[in-house]
């Protein structure tokens, strides 16, 4: 059978071995003769498991003391009304820095639960999109945070320097940047993450939060978005998605094993490399971001000759490589290549573009 490597944006695929594990002990989990869904996650076996999972994600990113982890439903789209909702008080504006797709979207989020202004931080330099150095985001003295997304998933671009934004908190977005390179915690105010791209399966969202920033939501906050309700009942005021946490819990101990984040981000650097080095390379394939902004993570690239798009993704399907396709806000196509994706497959994926550049010339 032909390898299959899957390039999803999200849900993305999983580390094998995580996803063997998971398998074998599918059907009894810990020797208790259940499924790890089936358990009460207020039973002592679950919250063993909760914590060693937190345990671990505090090791994994050198979490601080004084900040809260928080596993929570909703996805990065219920954070961005939970944000606003936590952080904005009456009275109070927000600055938004919107990159691409996803900050736009938390902008639109956002602008229902009080006052926003948007800093636009995207230009074009020879036909190619950077971002505005934050230094130049003109950061508004007055705001109650700042939030921006270091990586677009759909746009292809990131931000791998930490905005300054002095006693302002800073919130980010890092459904697609955690765990894949080293971050220094201690610079944000809050952080959120959707789980489905380099933390476990969809459904389940972190949030790491510093301490004193909780328990200023507004009345109107929903409890489940509420942080400080979520923070005292150890994220399990409801029922949370058990099995995703669980999931969760075995890609930290992997990511363990292979060497922590640090370890991780040399591989990632390899394998984004390896792409973009070759459609710099060639006249078939072509990239749109400023070299100092693209993404490790997603990396869109188009074909010189569009009509062939359809044929490309054809071939690759049967190749074994999928979900290759561009989102349709940018077209083309879209290699997404999170934490789980082995090196061979994105050797795979680049000799099977210069096959099809050598066929197609």
């Amino acid at each position: 059978m032909t390898e299959i490597y899957n390039f999803c944006a999200g849900p993305a695929m999983l580390p094998k071995p995580v996803m063997q594990r998971a398998q074998a002990e599918f059907l009894n989990w810990n020797n208790t003769g259940c499924s790890v869904m089936e358990l009460s996650h207020r039973g002592a076996e679950f919250m063993q498991l909760a914590s060693g999972a937190e345990a671990d994600l505090r090791e994994l990113l050198s979490i601080p003391d004084n900040y809260k982890v928080l596993f929570c439903h909703g996805g990065g789209r219920g954070q961005f009304s939970a944000v606003a909702l936590n952080f904005l008080g009456a009275g109070k504006t927000a600055d938004y820095v919107v990159t691409g797709s996803w900050s736009k979207s938390a902008v639109s989020e956002a602008k229902k639960f009080g006052d926003i202004r948007v800093i636009d931080a995207v230009t074009e330099h020879e036909g190619n999109k950077k971002v505005v150095p934050s230094e130049q985001w003109n950061i508004n003295k007055d705001a109650a945070y700042v939030h921006y997304c270091p990586n677009e998933t759909v746009d292809g671009i990131e931000i791998f320097d930490i905005p300054e934004t002095g006693d302002i908190p800073l919130v980010a977005d890092m459904s697609s940047t955690i765990l894949s390179r080293p971050i220094d915690i201690s610079k944000f105010g809050l952080i959120y993450a959707g789980a489905q791209k380099n933390i476990g399966p969809s459904g389940l969202t972190i949030v790491i939060v510093r301490g004193d920033l909780i328990g200023k939501q507004q009345i109107a906050t929903p409890v489940i978005l509420d942080y400080k309700v979520t923070a005292d009942n150890s994220s399990m005021f409801n029922t949370p998605p058990t099995y995703a946490w669980y999931l969760a819990s075995l890609v930290f101990q992997w990511l363990k094993q292979l060497g922590g984040v640090e370890a991780m981000a040399k591989i990632n650097q390899e394998k984004a490399q390896c792409l973009y080095n070759y459609v710099d390379d060639s006249d078939f394939y072509y990239n749109k971001i400023a070299v100092e902004n693209r993404s490790t993570m997603n990396v869109p690239f188009y074909l010189s000759n569009e009509a062939l798009n359809s044929e490309f993704l054809a071939q690759a399907k049967t190749a074994g490589l999928l979900a290759l396709k561009g989102h349709r806000m940018v077209g083309g196509m879209r290699a997404s290549i999170y934490n789980a994706m082995p090196i061979d497959g994105v050797n795979a994926l680049v000799n099977f573009m210069k096959k099809f550049a050598r066929e197609h010339s």
